[in-house]
C-alpha cells in the first residue's frame, strides 16, 4: 500500500482551505495519491493579547508544523508564504509555491467606501507595522488600533463597532469566501503588501525525494521569481514584523522590477526604491533594492523599538 502524504496545517478556517487546497491540487496531479490532514495549533494561534512582534514573531506559526515533520508524524507543512521567516530552520526546504493571488490589501469598512471616507480620528485596527506606516503615511490623524486573530474573528469585532475600519489581506478574504467584504483594494505600487503576501508555500524536510518529486507538479516558476527577488530583499533588511517592510515584484517578459519600502509605524515615514533586473537574478535584485534603501537610511527605521 502506497504511504499517505500527510499534511500538517494550522487550525483556523483559510490554514484548512489552504491545506485543503494543496491536497486537491495534489490528488489531481498525482491519481490514486492518499492524501491527509494533520490539524495543528501553533503557539502564534494561542497567544492574542499581544503583538507577534513581541511574543517571537511570525516563526511562531511554524514551530510546532516543522517538529511534526522532523518527528516523522507529517510530511510536509501548508503556509502563507508571508509568514514564513526569509530564513528557514536547518533541515527544510519551501519544496512548492503556488501561483499567487490578488496580493493587495482590503479596506474593510461596514460605512465608508475607502481611507479617504473615513472621519478625523477613525480607528483602524491593525497589528501590521507595514499597514501601520502606511496609514499614517496618507491619513496621520486616525487612531490605529490592535487586531489579532483569525479573519472571521477580526470581522466579528469590526462588525461589533470595535473599529471604524480594518486592513486585511484580500487573497485571504478570497479564500474564504468573503470577497464582498472588500470595501476597497490598496494596490500596489502606491501601497506595498508584506513580502510574498497572498502565496501559498509548502515547506518539507531537505532531502525528501518523495515529497520533492510530488510538489514539482505544484510549483510555479513566475510566482517562486517575485517571491524570491521580495525574501532576499526583507532578509537583506533583517526583515521582521518588529519592522515595517513592503515588497512587490512584478515578472514580465524583459525581467522583473522590485518595488521596495520601508517604514516608521510611529511617524508615517515611508523610504521607497525599486530596481529592474533579468529573470534570473531575483536574490541580486532584492539585495539591490534593500542597499538601496539602507542608503536613503532605512536603518533608522529597522531598530524595533522605533516602530
Amino acid at each position: 500500500m502506497i504511504q499517505p502524504l500527510r499534511i500538517a496545517t494550522r487550525k483556523s478556517a483559510l490554514a484548512l482551505w489552504q491545506a485543503e487546497h494543496v491536497a486537491a491540487l495534489l490528488r489531481q496531479a498525482h491519481p490514486g495519491l492518499h492524501v491527509e490532514l494533520v490539524p495543528m495549533s501553533t503557539r502564534g494561534d494561542e497567544i492574542l493579547d499581544r503583538s507577534l512582534a513581541t511574543i517571537g514573531g511570525k516563526g511562531l506559526f511554524l514551530k510546532e508544523l516543522e517538529v511534526a515533520m522532523q518527528e516523522d508524524r507529517a510530511d510536509l507543512a501548508v503556509h502563507s508564504l508571508k509568514d514564513v521567516p526569509s530564513q528557514l530552520e536547518p533541515g527544510f526546504v519551501l519544496s512548492a509555491i503556488l501561483p499567487r493571488a490578488d496580493s493587495a490589501d482590503a479596506f474593510v469598512s461596514v460605512h465608508f467606501a475607502n481611507l479617504t471616507e473615513l472621519p478625523h480620528g477613525a480607528r483602524v485596527g491593525t497589528s501590521s507595522l507595514r499597514r501601520q506606516a502606511q496609514l499614517r503615511a496618507v491619513r496621520p490623524d486616525l487612531q490605529l488600533l490592535d487586531l489579532r486573530g483569525n479573519v472571521n474573528t477580526r470581522l466579528a469585532k469590526l462588525d461589533a463597532g470595535h473599529y471604524d475600519a480594518i486592513v486585511l489581506a484580500c487573497a485571504g478574504l478570497e479564500r474564504l469566501g468573503l470577497a464582498d467584504r472588500i470595501s476597497s483594494r490598496l494596490m500596489a505600487p502606491e501601497w506595498l503588501p508584506a513580502p510574498g503576501q497572498a502565496a501559498i508555500a509548502v515547506e518539507s524536510r531537505a532531502g525528501d525525494t518523495r515529497v520533492a518529486e510530488l510538489m514539482a507538479a505544484l510549483d510555479d516558476p513566475e510566482t517562486r521569481l517575485a517571491v524570491d527577488a521580495e525574501r532576499a530583499m526583507n532578509e537583506a533588511l533583517g526583515g521582521s514584523c518588529a519592522v515595517s517592510i513592503g515588497a512587490w515584484c512584478v515578472v514580465a517578459e524583459y525581467g522583473l522590477t522590485l518595488h521596495g519600502l520601508v517604514g516608521n509605524a510611529h511617524t508615517g515615514e515611508l523610504l521607497h526604491a525599486q530596481a529592474d533586473s533579468n529573470n534570473d537574478v531575483p536574490v541580486e535584485l532584492g539585495r539591490t533594492v534593500a542597499t538601496m534603501l539602507l542608503e536613503l537610511g532605512a536603518d533608522e527605521f529597522l531598530t524595533p523599538h522605533q516602530n
